[in-house]
Protein backbone atom coordinates (compact mmCIF):
# COMPACT_ATOMS: atom_id res chain seq x y z
CA UNK A 1 0.00 0.00 0.00
CA UNK A 2 1.34 3.41 -0.96
CA UNK A 3 1.74 6.55 1.14
CA UNK A 4 -0.89 9.23 0.52
CA UNK A 5 0.77 12.13 -1.29
CA UNK A 6 -1.62 14.73 0.15
CA UNK A 7 -0.63 13.74 3.68
CA UNK A 8 3.05 13.83 2.75
CA UNK A 9 2.65 17.36 1.33
CA UNK A 10 1.56 18.73 4.70
CA UNK A 11 5.02 18.32 6.18
CA UNK A 12 7.06 20.32 3.60
CA UNK A 13 4.32 22.96 3.62
CA UNK A 14 4.58 23.26 7.39
CA UNK A 15 8.37 23.08 7.54
CA UNK A 16 8.68 25.43 4.58
CA UNK A 17 6.54 28.01 6.35
CA UNK A 18 8.61 27.69 9.52
CA UNK A 19 11.89 28.09 7.62
CA UNK A 20 10.64 31.00 5.51
CA UNK A 21 8.28 33.17 7.55
CA UNK A 22 9.10 34.91 10.80
CA UNK A 23 7.44 33.57 13.96
CA UNK A 24 6.57 37.19 14.74
CA UNK A 25 3.45 36.25 12.75
CA UNK A 26 1.09 34.57 15.19
CA UNK A 27 -0.01 31.78 12.82
CA UNK A 28 3.61 30.82 12.11
CA UNK A 29 4.44 30.66 15.80
CA UNK A 30 1.34 28.54 16.40
CA UNK A 31 2.51 26.06 13.74
CA UNK A 32 5.29 25.00 16.09
CA UNK A 33 2.81 24.03 18.77
CA UNK A 34 0.91 21.86 16.29
CA UNK A 35 3.98 20.34 14.65
CA UNK A 36 3.59 16.96 16.32
CA UNK A 37 0.19 16.42 14.69
CA UNK A 38 1.57 17.13 11.22
CA UNK A 39 4.67 15.01 11.76
CA UNK A 40 2.46 12.09 12.77
CA UNK A 41 0.91 12.07 9.29
CA UNK A 42 4.21 10.92 7.78
CA UNK A 43 5.18 7.25 7.79
CA UNK A 44 8.60 7.49 9.47
CA UNK A 45 10.82 4.43 9.30
CA UNK A 46 12.19 5.27 12.74
CA UNK A 47 9.49 6.77 14.94
CA UNK A 48 11.82 6.83 17.94
CA UNK A 49 14.10 9.42 16.31
CA UNK A 50 11.33 11.86 15.47
CA UNK A 51 9.64 11.30 18.84
CA UNK A 52 12.91 12.10 20.60
CA UNK A 53 13.36 15.34 18.66
CA UNK A 54 9.82 16.47 19.43
CA UNK A 55 10.15 15.50 23.10
CA UNK A 56 13.41 17.41 23.52
CA UNK A 57 12.37 20.41 21.42
CA UNK A 58 11.81 23.60 23.42
CA UNK A 59 9.79 26.47 21.99
CA UNK A 60 10.86 29.82 23.43
CA UNK A 61 8.55 32.82 23.84
CA UNK A 62 7.45 34.35 20.55
CA UNK A 63 9.60 37.47 20.89
CA UNK A 64 12.72 35.39 21.60
CA UNK A 65 12.10 33.06 18.67
CA UNK A 66 11.43 36.02 16.37
CA UNK A 67 14.83 37.43 17.30
CA UNK A 68 16.48 34.05 16.68
CA UNK A 69 14.80 33.85 13.28
CA UNK A 70 16.05 37.33 12.41
CA UNK A 71 19.64 36.41 13.26
CA UNK A 72 19.57 33.04 11.46
CA UNK A 73 17.48 33.85 8.40
CA UNK A 74 17.66 37.60 7.82
CA UNK A 75 21.19 38.25 8.99
CA UNK A 76 22.62 40.37 11.77
CA UNK A 77 26.35 40.19 11.25
CA UNK A 78 27.86 36.94 10.01
CA UNK A 79 25.23 34.29 9.30
CA UNK A 80 26.18 30.91 10.75
CA UNK A 81 23.89 29.06 8.33
CA UNK A 82 22.86 31.09 5.27
CA UNK A 83 19.58 29.60 3.98
CA UNK A 84 20.24 30.02 0.23
CA UNK A 85 21.46 27.23 -2.00
CA UNK A 86 23.82 29.39 -4.03
CA UNK A 87 25.98 30.04 -0.97
CA UNK A 88 26.84 26.32 -0.87
CA UNK A 89 26.91 25.64 -4.61
CA UNK A 90 28.77 28.69 -5.92
CA UNK A 91 32.56 28.46 -5.55
CA UNK A 92 32.63 32.04 -4.24
CA UNK A 93 29.54 31.62 -2.05
CA UNK A 94 27.60 34.28 -3.92
CA UNK A 95 23.84 34.71 -4.06
CA UNK A 96 21.99 34.59 -7.38
CA UNK A 97 24.60 32.35 -9.00
CA UNK A 98 24.28 29.87 -11.87
CA UNK A 99 22.53 27.35 -9.61
CA UNK A 100 19.91 29.96 -8.77
CA UNK A 101 19.30 30.62 -12.45
CA UNK A 102 18.88 26.90 -13.14
CA UNK A 103 16.40 26.61 -10.31
CA UNK A 104 14.55 29.70 -11.51
CA UNK A 105 14.22 28.05 -14.95
CA UNK A 106 12.88 24.89 -13.26
CA UNK A 107 10.24 26.94 -11.45
CA UNK A 108 9.21 28.65 -14.70
CA UNK A 109 9.04 25.34 -16.58
CA UNK A 110 6.73 23.97 -13.90
CA UNK A 111 4.59 27.10 -13.58
CA UNK A 112 5.58 27.60 -9.96
CA UNK A 113 5.29 31.26 -9.11
CA UNK A 114 5.76 32.74 -5.65
CA UNK A 115 4.76 36.28 -4.79
CA UNK A 116 5.47 36.57 -1.08
CA UNK A 117 6.19 40.28 -1.21
CA UNK A 118 9.73 39.59 0.05
CA UNK A 119 12.91 40.31 -1.85
CA UNK A 120 14.27 36.79 -1.48
CA UNK A 121 16.22 34.56 -3.88
CA UNK A 122 14.14 31.59 -4.98
CA UNK A 123 16.66 29.09 -3.59
CA UNK A 124 15.88 29.96 0.05
CA UNK A 125 15.47 26.64 1.90
CA UNK A 126 11.97 27.24 3.23
CA UNK A 127 10.76 28.59 -0.09
CA UNK A 128 12.07 25.50 -1.85
CA UNK A 129 10.16 23.29 0.61
CA UNK A 130 7.01 25.27 -0.21
CA UNK A 131 7.62 24.64 -3.93
CA UNK A 132 8.07 20.94 -3.16
CA UNK A 133 4.80 20.92 -1.20
CA UNK A 134 2.98 22.50 -4.13
CA UNK A 135 4.25 19.85 -6.53
CA UNK A 136 3.22 17.07 -4.14
CA UNK A 137 -0.21 18.64 -3.68
CA UNK A 138 -0.58 18.67 -7.46
CA UNK A 139 0.59 15.02 -7.52
CA UNK A 140 3.47 15.88 -9.88
CA UNK A 141 5.86 13.33 -8.46
CA UNK A 142 8.38 13.43 -11.32
CA UNK A 143 8.81 17.18 -10.91
CA UNK A 144 9.02 16.78 -7.13
CA UNK A 145 11.78 14.21 -7.57
CA UNK A 146 13.64 16.55 -9.95
CA UNK A 147 13.37 19.42 -7.46
CA UNK A 148 14.74 17.21 -4.72
CA UNK A 149 17.59 15.54 -6.56
CA UNK A 150 18.77 18.34 -8.85
CA UNK A 151 18.09 21.48 -6.83
CA UNK A 152 17.51 20.91 -3.10
CA UNK A 153 19.49 17.86 -1.98
CA UNK A 154 22.59 19.14 -3.75
CA UNK A 155 23.16 21.52 -0.84
CA UNK A 156 20.57 21.09 1.89
CA UNK A 157 22.63 18.63 3.98
CA UNK A 158 25.43 21.19 4.37
CA UNK A 159 22.95 23.88 5.34
CA UNK A 160 20.96 21.74 7.76
CA UNK A 161 24.13 20.47 9.43
CA UNK A 162 25.21 24.05 10.10
CA UNK A 163 21.77 24.93 11.39
CA UNK A 164 21.73 21.90 13.70
CA UNK A 165 25.04 23.08 15.16
CA UNK A 166 24.01 26.71 15.65
CA UNK A 167 24.22 28.10 19.19
CA UNK A 168 21.59 30.80 18.65
CA UNK A 169 18.42 28.74 18.59
CA UNK A 170 17.96 25.18 19.88
CA UNK A 171 14.44 25.33 18.43
CA UNK A 172 15.64 25.88 14.87
CA UNK A 173 18.36 23.28 15.42
CA UNK A 174 15.58 20.79 16.21
CA UNK A 175 13.65 21.86 13.10
CA UNK A 176 16.80 21.29 11.04
CA UNK A 177 17.05 17.78 12.45
CA UNK A 178 13.41 17.07 11.53
CA UNK A 179 13.95 18.44 8.02
CA UNK A 180 17.07 16.28 7.58
CA UNK A 181 15.20 13.11 8.46
CA UNK A 182 12.20 14.05 6.34
CA UNK A 183 14.19 14.83 3.18
CA UNK A 184 16.18 11.60 3.44
CA UNK A 185 13.02 9.52 3.77
CA UNK A 186 11.07 11.45 1.14
CA UNK A 187 13.82 10.93 -1.42
CA UNK A 188 13.64 7.19 -0.89
CA UNK A 189 9.84 7.13 -0.90
CA UNK A 190 9.65 8.97 -4.23
CA UNK A 191 12.53 7.05 -5.80
CA UNK A 192 11.04 3.67 -4.91
CA UNK A 193 7.47 4.60 -5.77
CA UNK A 194 6.11 4.35 -2.25
CA UNK A 195 4.12 7.58 -2.58
CA UNK A 196 0.76 7.09 -4.25
CA UNK A 197 -1.78 9.71 -5.29
CA UNK A 198 -4.56 7.14 -4.77
CA UNK A 199 -3.49 5.78 -1.38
Amino acid sequence: MGINVQHVALLPRTLGSLFYFSPSQAHIYQLLHGLEGVVNLFDWRDNTAIERILREMTIPPQSDLSYQFSVLFEGQGIMVAPPWGAVYLDKDGLLMSESTMRYRAFLADNQLLFNSGMNEPEDQFGLMLLALAQLLEQERLDAAQELLEQHLLTWSAFYLQRLQQNEISPCYASLAEIATLFLAELRNDISFGRIDANA
